[in-house]
């Protein structure tokens, strides 16, 4: 059985796991209620919190075991800490590391381990949050979340006592304790696996460690040569800036915020940044001491991840038996939830209404509770609908809403509109039908993918569809030609004399020509039709529905060139441009792609610019 190696950082960790007391100390509730959520939202026989010493790891917290300690060298919690990511075993029997350790072989018997190490504010690992059990499993996506978020708690707590003992520890720690923290911060700089800096009054890289470079793609060299404002996000800067403010002032002993550097290579990259200030022994600023932790992997799984507290919705509907020896318990989760929580009785009114429901909504809960949830934050026009629902789920009809995550629109109590995203349950409480909805505000990001759905398919410019959205539509034309069996044209249209407009005039004066070069475009086409910018003064026309294929593609493609030809007026004066169109058709039965079809077009738009431009190519025969 190999035995957990030992962290290249042992002495620094255990001086600083003895001066945060939790090594044989008494337990206490604020770690003892996460260990009964580990066990109880994850069905786990076992949870604890354990800290691992120089040779025992002591169980600080635990549920299911009886043992307050054990020794580290068979402790599954010795390897976690090693790890930068939550340590998941599902079956032991089948690992290298722990096939033939005691625990495992013998009593108890473990098959299952799940653990995420707990670290201080300095990156030192001190022990773990886990959980384990004698049966083979595998964590799902939502149950591993759960666990990092409820590691979180107690890191945090462990980080507050941390803060605590550097405030005192002037008066606390002697001299060669103070000297042993030194050395600790120069064993971190040079092995950490997280970034470190000293970053100048002024902003500027002083020293920056391996693992900064690592994450902002930088080397050392090249980050001593920007400042932090320089790869700072421009949304996050500002923000920076004002708390790196208040620290030099001395209004903040240090600061942590999670915000976005932009690599070397463009991409942002979340991190959280913790910033605290060295000072000379006349008490100036002589440098900032920047902690930067990579937490992209853990923003994006938030992202996607669905609502933790959609368990929580499962559970009140399976142990309806349990809510009063849970109320104090899940009123505290559902009150500091991040999703708005609302709580109905079977006449709709409002029963809960937690702090999330406060900020997404505009009432208090005390304008809130007691009133119908329909006059609160559904809109007017489907009060109706709600009611009705209401009424059929009460009566035990057919529901189309319960237990399905929705986007429905709401209000505000200020009028304004949001999209939320709510999943409705229904349990029997006391002989009656009551409910209980999550909901989650996704105005941003229903706003943020429509804005991007369109920029992706439009030119910016002109507003017109792009050479993306042209890919997309010419397939589906060509199935519509073959349903309907009605001809199409595409038009490739190239101006001729546009160079000398922005020679002349100036680009400004050429986009504005663009964009009047767009509407006239549109004013010769049908609506049925579809009018594309490709690139510089590339357009295309997408020709639909033709009765006599040729002879309605050419009539478009001579109200084009007519349109075009038609002087311009820019920056008070005249500008005179022309069009070159080159057709390519596609009858019903036609085997062409749509590369062909485009190939096609734009080799008759050269025919016809080396045919003297203004010309239609191929000439109707």
């Amino acid at each position: 059985m190999p035995a957990p190696r030992t962290p290249p950082d042992e002495t620094e960790r255990l001086q600083l796991l003895e001066s945060l007391d939790l090594e044989g100390s008494e337990a206490e509730e604020v770690f003892d209620r996460v260990t009964r959520l580990v066990s109880r939202l994850l069905k786990v026989q076992t949870a604890v919190f354990s800290v691992v010493g120089s040779k025992r790891q002591y169980f600080k917290s635990r549920v299911g075991v009886e043992d307050q300690e054990g020794p580290r060298e068979y402790a599954f919690c010795g390897h976690a800490i090693l790890q930068d990511q939550p340590l998941v075993v599902s079956d032991a029997t089948g690992d290298a590391r722990f096939a033939d350790n005691p625990m495992v072989t013998g009593e108890p018997g473990i098959r299952f381990y799940a653990g995420v190490p707990i670290r201080t504010s300095g990156g030192l690992a001190i022990g773990t949050l886990c959980a384990f059990g004698t049966e083979v499993r595998t964590l799902t996506a939502d149950e591993l979340c759960i666990l990092i978020d409820l590691a979180d708690i107690v890191q945090q707590e462990v980080q507050h006592r941390e803060r605590l003992a550097v405030a005192g520890r002037q008066k606390l720690r002697s001299a060669a304790v103070l000297h042993a923290s030194e050395a600790r911060f120069r064993s971190i700089f040079d092995l950490a696996s997280i970034g470190i800096a000293l970053v100048s009054p002024t902003g500027g890289w002083i020293s920056v460690n391996g693992a900064l470079c690592a994450i902002l793609g930088y080397s050392q060299d090249e980050l001593q040569r920007l400042s932090f404002h320089d790869i700072t996000h421009p949304d996050d800067l500002h923000s920076d800036v004002e708390l790196l403010g208040r620290l030099r002032l001395g209004e903040l002993d240090q600061y942590q915020m999670e915000k976005r550097y932009i690599r070397k290579d463009g991409r942002p990259v979340w991190v959280n940044l913790n910033v605290s200030k060295k000072l000379n022994e006349a008490g100036e600023l002589e440098y900032y001491i920047s902690v930067v932790k990579d937490i992209q992997a853990q923003k994006e799984i938030q992202a996607d991840l669905t609502s933790v507290y959609a368990e929580l919705e499962e559970r009140v509907a399976e142990r309806t038996g349990e809510l009063r020896e849970r109320e104090a318990e899940l009123r505290s989760v559902i009150e500091n939830a991040n999703d708005a929580y609302i709580g109905l009785d079977h006449e709709g009114l409002v029963t809960v209404w937690n702090r999330a429901a406060e900020q997404t909504f505009g009432y208090e809960a005390s304008e809130a509770i007691g009133r119908s949830v329909d006059e609160l934050i559904i809109p007017p026009e489907y009060a109706g609908q709600h009611r009705a629902g209401l009424t059929r789920n009460v009566g035990g009809g057919q529901s189309t809403v319960l237990g399905k995550r929705l986007e429905l629109p709401a209000v505000r109590k200020d009028g304004r509109a949001l999209m939320v995203e709510v999943r409705i349950n229904a349990l029997e409480m006391r002989g009656q039908k009551v409910f209980s909805a999550f909901l989650h505000d996704i105005s941003e990001r229903k706003e943020a993918e429509a804005r991007r759905e369109y920029e992706s398919r439009h030119d910016m410019l002109t507003g017109l569809l792009n050479r993306r959205a042209l890919l997309e539509t010419l397939p589906i034309a060509q199935a519509r030609a073959a349903r309907t069996q009605r001809s199409m044209a595409l038009l490739f249209i190239d101006l001729d004399g546009f160079k000398l407009v922005n020679d002349t005039f100036g680009h400004e004066a050429g986009d504005r020509l663009l964009c009047e070069v767009a509407d006239r475009l549109r004013a010769v086409v049908r609506k049925t039709d579809s009018v594309f910018r490709l690139a510089g003064d590339e357009f295309t026309v997408l020709v639909e529905g033709l009765a006599d294929c040729e002879g309605d593609a050419y009539t478009v493609a001579a109200k084009a060139i007519e349109e075009l030809g038609r002087q311009f007026r820019v920056n008070g004066g005249v500008a005179q441009v022309g069009a070159s169109v080159g057709i390519a058709l596609f009858a019903p039965g036609s085997r062409a792609s749509v590369d062909d079809l485009l190939r096609e077009a734009d080799g008759h738009m050269y025919d016809a610019k080396r045919a003297g431009k203004g010309q239609v190519f191929p000439r109707r025969g």
